[in-house]
């Protein structure tokens, strides 16, 4: 089975883009916009417990804050806007297992963590450009009725 760390593996870029929950709706954007990337990782830095991932803010939550704030999302404070609490996976879950997750709480990028520290994130889109290379690597029949399969019956 392959799992969170083979995905990881194969990524090109690896940096994990986080900042801390009392920057701004502005600075997240202006980030995003920077990497290229439609999610940062927000923490807390604390010192006696370390750094703590604390969620996840993406695009859909910059849409979100943008019909309740209106004019001064720019200046709305991440941790105001974190509502949710943060759904992660590990190095060893399977693929299945994640794409379950990103299912069942409607998200689309998950951080991975080992031992309470963050060492990855994993997103919808790195599970297709997964299931893509397979395909060009294997038979496209089997890649449809295994791959694909599998990631089906993980929804189910």
């Amino acid at each position: 089975m392959i799992t969170v760390d083979d995905i990881l593996r194969e990524k090109r870029d690896t940096r994990i883009i986080t900042l801390r929950m009392h920057e701004t709706v502005a600075d997240a954007v202006l980030v995003m916009k920077r990497e290229n990337i439609s999610s940062v990782i927000i923490k807390d830095v604390c010192r006696t417990e370390g750094n703590t991932v604390v969620g996840v803010f993406s695009e859909r939550d910059v849409t979100r804050a943008v019909l309740e704030h209106g004019a001064n999302t720019p200046k709305v404070v991440l941790a105001s806007l974190l509502k949710r609490e943060v759904i992660s996976c590990t190095l060893e879950d399977t693929i299945e297992t994640v794409l379950r997750l990103m299912v069942e709480h409607q998200v689309r990028h998950l951080p991975v963590m080992e031992s309470y520290a963050l060492v990855g994130v994993i997103s919808a889109t790195d599970l297709m450009r997964h299931y893509l290379k397979e395909s060009e690597t294997q038979p496209a029949l089997q890649v449809v009725s295994g791959g694909i399969e599998a990631g089906l019956a993980a929804l189910r």
